[in-house]
């Protein structure tokens, strides 16, 4: 087995152990897909791994998802692994740490990788690698402050990921390129809509864990101070905010099924791919929505069978664009759902750090990544 073939298959090996829904989508992907996303896909974690590693001060965090970032453009990433692996508590997963220690044979899969492909990862990496900290290093129990930041949060966190799947897609089948700008124009809020969910479901856990992701002008129109709020007991004005919340995830899910029907209908892997990723993202608002008083994102997780259930009408209905469309609205009934503003990029802006942070030995969170359910 040569080098090559043998660092895809530890990329195969590695990636359930890193994430569930993706060991599950990816393998629904043509052939000559699967091998770049799982490559772009293990690079994202490398990066987030970093930025969620405790034990590293946020001067160091950044310097070494820029270095990170660098490698991706031809440094040494044997050299980068070795100095960032001794670092890592026992607050970063064991399978984690391994990616990290292999960092090495993923940047190789990414070297034998066609142009325009590595492109789409690098570029992904690097602006997850630029904006993940500007929202991590100022995270607090008092939220973001307007709506247009948490945009911006899950631009950096998923929509660059949105942008890069739909570039390597169109790269993989002209008929798919064929449709490029209406993809470009929502790949990012199809992505919102999954990162967004995945913000909702965990809201207890993050601020358990010191962070807030909830805008706070949302909640200031109900007459509620986020960095004031507790789980329990029950405010319904928290509720009035928080379903305002849903009704946009919601919206930016419908994007996300447009995006799906736009793949010409006989990419059926492709657009399992998708799919799979919408469904349990609906089901897991439905159960948001109806349990307004949960404490904990376990209590609103989507059960094993809805799983199977979803899965297997997406398969059944994924050729037919009035299926897919009559079983997310069914899937979605009840859901409040709000307009969206005009979709926007954010603009890269340079990281700076406020004085109270430079030097701050803790940074202790842990975001909610990618796709529900990973």
């Amino acid at each position: 087995m040569d080098s090559v073939s043998s660092d895809e298959v530890y990329q195969d090996q590695i990636l359930p152990h890193v994430s569930r829904t993706f060991a599950l989508t990816i393998p629904q992907l043509p052939a000559g897909l699967r091998t770049a996303v799982t490559c772009a896909y293990l690079l994202c974690r490398i990066a987030d791994t970093i930025e969620d590693e405790p034990a590293l001060s946020p001067p160091e965090t950044l310097a070494f998802l820029q270095r990170f970032s660098a490698v991706l453009a031809g440094g040494n990433p044997a050299l980068l692994a070795g100095e960032i692996a001794p670092r890592l508590s026992d607050r970063t997963l064991a399978a984690e740490r391994d990616l990290v220690c292999n960092m090495e044979r993923v940047v190789a899969v990414l070297a034998q990788l066609n142009a325009p492909q590595r492109a789409a990862i690098q570029r992904c990496v690097e602006l997850m690698c630029l904006g993940m900290p500007r929202f991590q290093f100022s995270a607090s129990l008092k939220g973001l402050a307007r709506s247009s930041d948490l945009d911006d949060y899950c631009y950096y966190v998923a929509g660059v990921v949105g942008e890069m799947l739909t570039d390597l897609f169109c790269d993989y089948s002209p008929q798919i390129a064929r449709h490029r700008p209406a993809l470009c124009a929502i790949a990012a809020s199809f992505a919102q809509g999954l990162q967004m969910t995945n913000i909702l479901k965990d809201v207890w856990e993050d601020r358990g864990r010191g962070a807030c992701w909830l805008p706070q002008e949302v909640f200031t129109r109900h007459g509620v101070d986020l960095s004031d709020l507790a789980s329990e007991p029950f405010d319904p004005r928290f509720a009035a905010g928080f379903r305002e919340l849903v009704g946009v995830a919601h919206a930016h899910l419908r994007n996300a099924l447009d995006y799906t029907l736009l793949i010409p209908s006989k990419e059926t892997g492709i657009r399992r791919f998708c799919l799979w990723a919408i469904g349990l993202a609906v089901l897991t608002l439905r159960k948001i929505e109806h349990n307004p008083r949960f404490t904990a994102g376990v209590q609103v997780k989507v059960t094993r069978s809805a799983v199977a259930m979803t899965r297997l009408l997406a398969n059944v209905a994924g050729r037919s664009d009035w299926m897919l469309k009559v079983l997310f609205a069914q899937a979605a009934r009840g859901l409040p759902l709000a307009r969206l503003a005009d979709l926007r990029r954010p603009r890269p802006a340079p990281v700076s750090f406020p004085e109270e942070v430079v030097g701050k030995p803790e940074h202790t969170l842990r975001r909610s990544y990618g796709n529900s359910g990973t």
